[in-house]
């Protein structure tokens, strides 16, 4: 099954684009609660290349690397990956009121589907947050 999020972010599409693919970037806004963090991140940004976020519990009780392989790179619109056996894919939505970014990922069975859409929309409301600020 696929799940969707979404947000409205204000910022000129150069940016947002930007912002979603630079590691020290993606270290200030990939979190989906206020006591995790991302403490590495490397991009490997072309079709093939990978790219792997360290993600961890700030009291180091728990963490996992969200690590995949890009599929699809149109420049300034989609980014289509693989993580593990599952996919998503990220659209870039140019409007008068910013960019409306948009996931579409394939949901796990090991968590409900709510909390999972919680989840991700959390870490694309940092994103928001952290390009809107910056």
């Amino acid at each position: 099954m696929k799940l969707v999020v979404e947000t409205l972010v204000k910022a000129p599409l150069s940016r947002v684009w930007e912002a979603y693919i630079t590691p020290a970037d993606i270290l200030q806004w990939n979190q989906a609660s206020d006591d995790w963090h991302t403490t590495q991140s490397s991009v490997e940004f072309r079709e093939g290349g990978s790219f792997s976020s360290r993600m961890q519990a700030k009291d180091g009780s728990f963490g996992f690397d969200f690590a995949g392989t890009y599929t699809k790179i149109v420049q300034h619109e989609r980014i289509e990956y693989t993580f593990g056996d599952r996919q998503a894919a990220v659209e870039f939505v140019p409007g008068e009121q910013g960019v409306t970014v948009r996931v579409r990922f394939d949901a796990e069975t090991e968590h409900p589907e709510e909390q999972q859409r919680q989840g991700w929309q959390s870490i694309l409301n940092n994103f928001k947050r952290h390009v809107e600020q910056h």
